[in-house]
């Protein structure tokens, strides 16, 4: 079978959250897409409230996964322990609330495993590392026909590195975070589908979905001010990954970018 993976760049405020609950359905059947990952940590800004995350979901997610600003709506934590779709980076140390990866079911019982990551370069080096990580978590999804992998990180470099540390070993690993969709798509030489960053769901118009002028008063040398999400038309980032479930492996990875601007 050829499953299509649709994978979903970083939702920013209001405006993301809205664009997404009008298209997402709309890109599915367009696309044939049988099971949709989406990044919700931006959805209030900085973090993700439950009736965000629920809103996500009804639009059409099959999982959300989350990043670096997972407790900045502390709000999430019950809703973690409830909801098995809602996903946050399974190297944060100790013991917190939620879970790091799950496994879904897709069309005709095949069993999708996703795994959420969280990048330590430039970002924050209190984590437990996401290549052992990822290597213990893998251990326990050998039954899954389709694995798959949000590594929300900084660098391109670490993410670069994750590509090859799981190359044949999960079927489409893409990055998060920098809210820029890059151009490396590709399929690496044991099948996995690769891209750096997927981008972000939220204004056009804007820096990294923020004001431009919040933005640009830090650089200037402003004090700092509450970031508040930019208005006007908005754009959906996202990439499709084709995977063949008899071969194991990806065959198409393809941008499938939504703009309203």
């Amino acid at each position: 079978m050829l499953l299509n993976i649709l994978a979903v760049g970083d939702v920013v405020g209001e405006g993301g959250q809205d664009i997404l609950r009008r298209r997402l359905w709309e890109l599915r059947q367009q696309e044939e897409i049988h099971f949709a990952v989406v990044n919700g940590e931006n959805a209030s800004g900085v973090g993700i409230t439950p009736k965000q995350a629920l809103g996500i979901l009804d639009a059409g997610a099959d999982v959300i996964t989350l990043g670096n600003h997972t407790w900045n709506r502390l709000q999430i934590t019950n809703l973690m322990d409830k909801e098995r779709r809602v996903l946050r980076p399974a190297n944060y140390p100790g013991r917190v609330p939620g879970r790091g990866w799950g496994v879904f079911q897709g069309p005709e019982g095949i069993r999708v495993g996703v795994l959420n990551l969280l990048g330590r370069v430039n970002l924050n080096a209190n984590l437990d590392s996401p290549f052992q990580t990822a290597d213990r978590i893998l251990n326990q999804m050998r039954d899954c026909q389709v694995v798959l992998a949000d590594f929300h990180a900084e660098a391109t470099s670490e993410k670069g590195a994750m590509a090859w540390h799981l190359d044949g070993r999960v079927h489409a690993l893409w990055g998060t975070h920098t809210h820029v969709p890059t151009a490396d798509l590709q399929i690496m030489p044991k099948g996995s589908g690769f891209v750096s960053d997927l981008g972000m769901t939220g204004p056009i118009r804007s820096v990294l979905g923020i004001k431009p002028e919040l933005s640009l008063n830090l650089f200037l040398g402003g004090l700092p001010r509450r970031y508040e999400e930019g208005e006007g038309p908005c754009k959906l980032n996202a990439c499709r990954f084709t995977i063949d479930t008899e071969k194991k492996r990806c065959v198409s990875v393809r941008r499938t970018d939504l703009s309203e601007g």
